[in-house]
Parts: structure tokens; C-alpha cells; sequence
């Protein structure tokens, strides 16, 4: 899984042998990967259909699954320890080798533990009083007790914190980047810690190992201190320190779509995740966890119009989600089969239009697959047509970014569609000078006038009292 461009969370590089809690686990019946039909059938069940039918909400679903049983066995080994947990490396978790090298120079390495906590306890001196429950362990003060020495201190490197989650930003997610360059500079800034916290969580679970137990020692810190953030307001590390400013300044973001990414990269972990899907509905949850949660996450960040709110925008928000990762899918099917022998696409799709997994390795296009991929893309383009539809219920300032992220990723369809449909030997892109041409089409998307006089070839936005084939 690799969070590259918008909402891309799904290339496993690759992770190494079986962990220990692997081992302990009890053995599985019929099974694809390391879900048992059971597991994923449980929880298919528990998620919530959205009006019209095509969005499925899947919010805080945890079934009775190893990977659950695993991530949990790592976390209750660091509590029973009693001791703090030291992660590999430099000690800053989710900032690799390759992660520094892709950006070009040493990232959080601008402050010192004790600064970092000072930083801390005047973010969250100025939370509402009810956001934290106190922790008598932490630098507990209030807001007035802080000299200008100090704050301008922290000021400095809560600035150099957010530059730098900027520059991770634009290392691997160029196509969203673009977008936040719309917004501004508080939103923009926010929307940067939430990309690096899911590029983190992404490298935890997908960085070369000698074990899964490594991985899944630092997967269970990485959630603990997610959970000690929203609790406490406690940090580690600088990015962290941006999370938490975020938090302060968003309290209405919910911790839930945080802990459904994780449980997303945890699919793609070879003995613990699902490695083939037999329906679209399987799809779907893979769909929500690595990218609709995104949308989750951003949504209090970018606000409501007048007469809207999270709750009424949260199904565009679900459905750009599916559309996204359903975009990143169908580019990267060659890719996928022959770097990391995954297919995504679902198998009671395939079976349909005649295409095998055999073709798909072989890098075969035929009209079998031509048809496939053209039912695939109508498929993706009516999530796109739903989640229009939240544009406009966005804070008006919100609305170019997330239409412009829109139609750039969109376009990677056209591109598939121009390669003839082949997206087993070539890989759709976008350029960066196209992207930019986009956007005065995409600001008349934004505008009331167009709701009746759309762009030439654009369709008219539905309205949610309008629901979308």
C-alpha cells in the first residue's frame, strides 16, 4: 500500500516472515489471504447503506478477525511491558529512509523532546476545556502562564512542523498537494497533518521488515498513540504536534476514521488481510477504510455551507472516497499483478466479461477485458457524479479545492479510456500542466450559475433529493 497522489493507500511493497501472533492464532477455514469467508462476510453485514443505495458506511466496523486479534496481541504486549516503547530507526515512527530521501533532507529533527511537550501543553492550554481529560503525568498549565520567550519558540517550530508536512505532502501526493494550494493557509496547513499521519500509518504497514511482529509492535504504538492524542492531547514527535493543533482548532474531528484507515492498511498484510475480493461490496470496505475515511477526516476541516453539516455531507464525502480508490485500482491492475501479485478487482465482476486472473498476469487486453474496464469506469465515474454533489455543500472556500482534486484525479479515466483500456501495460497519467489548465473549468463548476448552465459537456449536478443511477 502506497499513499501516492490522492487518496492512493493500496501498493504493498511488500512485508516479511509470518509474526508470532500469527502463529498463536487458531487455524482458519475457507479462507482468501488471511480472512476467513466468515470474517468477511460478518463484517459486510454490520455496515450501514446510504441513501440511494450505491454507498455502503462502514464506519467503526471491527470484526472477530486475526488481524484484529494480532494488532490488538501487539498492543497488549506494550501495556504489559510497562516500559516505553522505543520505535527502530531515528524514533520518529512512520518516517523512513524513504520517506527522507523522497522529501531530500532529515525531516523532525528541529526540536528537542522537552520543547516538543512545552509545545504541547500550550496547544492544549488553548482547547475547549472539555476536549482533554487531564493527565497528571503531562506539563499541565494554563495559557496565560506562557512568556512571549516561549511562545515564540513554539511558534517557530509548529511552523517549521507544518512546512515540512507540506514538503512530505507534495513528495507523494502531487495531484492532492495541488488542491490544498487552493485552500487557505489554515485549512491548507490541516490538510497537510492528516495526509502525513495516513502516509505515516502507511509506511508503518508497508516498510520492508524482517518480521510482521515488528510491524505490528509499531502498528500497535502508532494506534495507542492515536488514542492517547484525542484523550490526553499527548504527543511524541513534532508531526504529532500538528495533529493536535489540528485538533484544537477542528474538535469536531472524530478519532473513528483514523482508526478504520489503519484497519484498511491491515488488508493488504499478507497472512492477516484479504487478498483477492469476490464482490464489489468486498471492494467497497477496502474502498472505505483507505480512502473514504479521508474524506471523514477532511470534511470538518473544510466546513459546511449554510443548511448543511457533516452528517448530511458524509455520503459524497463516502462516494469521492470509493471513487478515488476505484480510480487508483483500475489505473495500476497491471502494476499491481506483477509487482505485488494482488488483484483488486473483484472476481464476480471478472467472471461476468470473461477475464482471468491467468489474462491479467499475461498482460492480455482483449475485448473481454476492454468491455470490463469499460463497465469499471461507469462504475467509478457514478461515484464521481455523487460526490459532486457535496461540492456545493462545502464552506464556499473549500469547494474549487476538493472540485479541482475532482476532476484532475477523474481525468485519469479519460486517459485509461484513450490507452484503448489497457492499464496492464500502460500506466493512465495526468500531467501537471493539464491539472492546472483544469482549474478555471473546475472554479465554474463552483459556482451557483452552473447548477443550471453547466460547462459545455458537463452534466447538470444532482441534488441529494436526486439520487444518481
Amino acid at each position: 500500500m502506497k499513499v501516492a497522489d490522492v487518496y492512493d493507500m493500496k501498493n504493498q511493497k511488500g512485508v516479511g516472515a509470518t509474526s508470532t501472533y500469527l502463529h498463536s492464532l487458531a487455524p482458519m477455514p475457507s479462507k482468501r489471504g488471511g480472512k476467513s469467508e466468515e470474517e468477511i462476510q460478518v463484517e459486510l453485514s454490520s455496515g450501514k447503506v446510504m441513501e440511494g443505495g450505491k454507498v455502503i458506511d462502514f464506519e467503526a466496523i471491527k470484526g472477530p478477525s486475526h488481524a484484529e486479534q494480532a494488532l490488538q496481541g501487539a498492543k497488549d504486549t506494550i501495556v504489559s511491558s510497562g516500559e516505553k516503547y522505543i520505535p527502530p530507526g531515528n524514533g520518529i515512527l512512520g518516517i523512513n529512509d524513504d520517506v527522507v530521501s523522497e522529501v531530500g533532507h532529515e525531516l523532525g529533527q528541529f526540536a528537542t523532546p522537552g520543547q516538543i511537550q512545552l509545545c504541547a501543553a500550550y496547544l492544549r492550554s488553548k482547547a475547549p476545556k472539555s476536549l482533554f481529560e487531564t493527565n497528571p503525568n503531562s506539563i499541565n498549565r494554563e495559557e496565560s502562564s506562557f512568556s512571549e520567550e516561549e511562545k515564540n519558540t513554539i511558534d517557530s517550530i509548529l511552523r517549521k512542523a507544518y512546512v515540512e508536512s507540506g514538503e512530505v505532502t507534495s513528495a507523494f501526493a502531487k495531484t492532492f498537494f495541488l488542491g490544498t494550494q487552493l485552500l487557505p493557509e489554515l485549512p491548507r496547513e490541516a490538510i497537510w497533518a492528516i495526509y502525513v499521519w495516513c502516509r505515516r500509518t502507511d509506511e508503518i504497514v508497508d516498510a520492508p521488515r524482517d518480521s510482521d511482529e515488528e510491524m505490528l509492535n509499531d502498528l500497535g504504538s502508532w494506534e495507542m498513540r492515536l488514542e492517547a492524542l484525542w484523550k490526553h492531547g499527548e504527543v511524541e514527535d513534532v508531526y504529532d504536534l500538528c495533529l493536535l493543533d489540528v485538533l484544537v482548532r477542528y474538535p469536531n474531528l472524530p478519532i473513528t476514521p483514523f482508526t478504520d484507515m489503519i484497519r484498511g492498511m491491515l488488508m493488504d498484510v499478507p497472512g492477516l488481510g484479504q487478498e483477492r475480493y469476490e464482490s464489489f461490496d468486498e471492494l467497497h470496505l477496502y474502498c472505505y477504510r483507505v480512502a473514504g475515511t479521508v474524506g471523514l477526516m477532511s470534511l470538518p476541516v473544510f466546513g459546511c455551507a449554510e443548511g448543511y453539516n457533516d452528517q448530511i455531507a458524509r455520503e459524497p464525502a463516502l462516494s469521492l472516497g470509493v471513487a478515488f480508490q476505484l480510480t487508483n485500482i483500475l489505473r495500476d491492475v497491471g502494476e499491481d499483478a506483477e509487482k505485488r501479485g494482488r488483484v483488486y478487482l473483484p472476481r464476480e465482476d471478472m467472471a461476468t466479461f470473461g477475464v482471468t486472473e491467468e489474462q491479467i498476469l499475461a498482460k492480455k487486453v482483449d475485448q473481454n477485458y476492454v468491455d470490463f474496464m469499460k463497465f469499471q469506469i461507469e462504475r467509478a465515474k457514478m461515484y464521481y457524479e455523487r460526490a459532486r454533489r457535496g461540492v456545493f455543500m462545502l464552506a464556499p472556500e473549500s469547494r474549487l479545492p476538493v472540485q479541482s482534486s475532482l476532476d484532475a484525479y477523474g481525468k485519469i479515466l479519460d486517459k485509461i479510456e484513450e490507452n484503448g483500456y489497457d492499464s496492464l501495460t500502460t500506466r493512465a497519467y495526468v500531467g501537471k500542466w493539464e491539472k492546472l489548465s483544469m482549474i478555471p473549468m473546475s472554479w465554474y463548476k463552483t459556482q451557483d450559475i452552473s447548477r443550471t448552465l453547466p460547462f459545455p459537456g458537463d452534466k447538470p449536478v444532482p441534488t441529494l433529493d436526486e439520487p444518481t443511477p
